[in-house]
């Protein structure tokens, strides 16, 4: 197991005040809303104080294009950044996901094609991350962030006490759900109150079961593609773990934004937990102590047999994207690309990232991470985003921007019990866009 002395940068930590931006603030806008310079709006917290940081180095160095940079909690952003791109009013630079969203952006003309100038960057990044950038054979965004896998973390201590190994398969997990609950341990945390986690679960199971094809029909708007029996399969074992009692019964009211689910592993009080590669960060600046006992585990996803996916395919987000605002002027433009082209993940930003445990879409990272204070997480997160032959993001970010309320809620319908997979299937059909 990995221990280590949790800390984070002092100058991290510090970013925001030496930066001089201001949280969940309304900003200029782009070019159509008068501003004078380029902009960029980014998230709060965690990795995100490193980007921070590295736009305050590309000012002190070209204060010609400095940047004006604003920082918003999650949700806040979201609901930020869809209005004003809407409206014509994007900073130059936009954070994204990628996905259903990325294409509305490209649909609508609000978002530059940045095939040309981004070419050489791309060279240097993984295919299976950088390739969700593209549409239709065209670069609207690039990677900008860490790569964040969902992944399976547990508890050793908690496995030893029960004598048990960690589970590989669907047959061992399912065994390992028995023995935690006589032994008075909840199997698996999940931060049900968030709805969001679910996913992890659900999509997952479609891949292992059906393969990539299964999602990829609802991405692409096939009629009926929610009733693939890759997903009906997949929701039908959720429910089974929620009837064999594999999630402590008051996850419902477990939220993810404090890393409540997390902190259940850290504790004790959970055996594992399926969440992003993110936690592992929060968690050395959280449990310290819990890091520093080696107790901390990390694996896949179990694998299905019999199914027609890849064991080695993951889940999660290849990582957050940078996008040029089409509105933006000209010279906004032309630095947001000179930004991008130029200047990301330069060695300052990818030691920032390698030190609060984030791993940059970067080449050739593997000397670089064996010289860090979290060698075994990093490589192990680094080597499946490599070897895996697919990384399918986020159902929620993934699906049309329309489908991603009605996904979670009906979600955490199949979870509640309350509805059954073909309701489900039958419910997200009708959300289908038309053209």
């Amino acid at each position: 197991m990995w221990g280590r002395k949790a800390r984070l940068s002092t100058a991290v930590l510090a970013a925001g005040a030496l930066f001089g931006v201001s949280a969940c603030g309304g900003g200029d806008g782009g070019g159509d809303s008068g501003s004078a310079e380029p902009d960029a709006w980014v998230l709060n917290g965690g990795v995100w104080n490193v980007v921070e940081e590295d736009f305050e180095a590309w000012n002190e160095e070209n204060p010609d294009q400095a940047f004006t940079v604003e920082s918003f909690a999650n949700d806040i952003y979201k609901d930020r950044i869809r209005t004003a791109v809407g409206s014509g009013e994007a900073p130059t630079l936009i954070v994204g996901w990628t996905g259903g969203g990325l294409l509305e952006y490209v649909e609508g003309d609000y978002v530059a094609d940045i095939t040309e100038d981004t070419e050489e960057l791309r060279e240097g990044l993984i295919e299976s991350v950088v390739a969700n950038g593209e549409v239709d054979g065209s670069t609207y965004a690039v990677p900008m962030n860490n790569v964040q896998p969902v992944v399976m973390y547990y508890n050793q201590e908690v496995f030893d006490d029960a004598g048990i190994e960690v589970p590989t398969d669907w047959d061992e997990l399912l065994e390992a759900v028995e023995v935690f609950q006589e032994e008075g341990v909840h199997p698996f945390s999940l931060a049900g109150g968030s709805l969001w986690p679910m996913l992890m679960w659900a999509s997952y199971l479609t891949d292992r079961i059906g393969g990539p094809e299964a999602f990829d029909a609802v991405v692409a708007g096939e009629p009926d593609a929610w009733s693939h029996p890759a997903i009906i399969e997949a929701l039908e074992r959720c429910q089974e773990l929620v009837e064999a009692g594999a999630f402590d019964p008051g996850f419902a009211s477990v939220v993810a934004d404090n890393n409540e689910d997390a902190h259940l592993v850290a504790d004790g009080l959970s055996a594992m937990v399926l969440q992003g590669s993110w936690v592992y960060s929060r968690l050395l600046e959280e449990s310290p102590e819990f890091m520093e006992s080696g107790n901390l585990g990390v694996t896949t996803f179990p694998e299905i047999e019999g199914g027609e996916g890849d064991p080695n395919s993951i889940v999660g987000n290849p990582a957050n994207f940078w996008s040029v605002s089409a509105n933006a002027t000209e010279e906004e433009q032309q630095a947001g690309v000179d930004y991008l082209s130029e200047w990301l993940f330069n060695d300052e930003y990818v030691d920032g990232m390698l030190e609060t445990g984030n791993i940059p879409p970067l080449k050739g990272l593997e000397d670089k991470i064996a010289e860090t204070e979290d060698p075994e997480f990093l490589s192990f997160a680094y080597g499946i985003v490599q070897d895996a032959p697919n990384f399918q993001l986020s159902w929620d970010q993934a699906v049309d921007p329309s489908q991603e309320r009605p996904l979670l809620e009906n979600l955490g319908q199949i979870f509640a019990g309350d509805i059954t997979p073909e309701e489900f299937a039958a419910n997200m059909n009708e959300t289908q866009p038309t053209d």
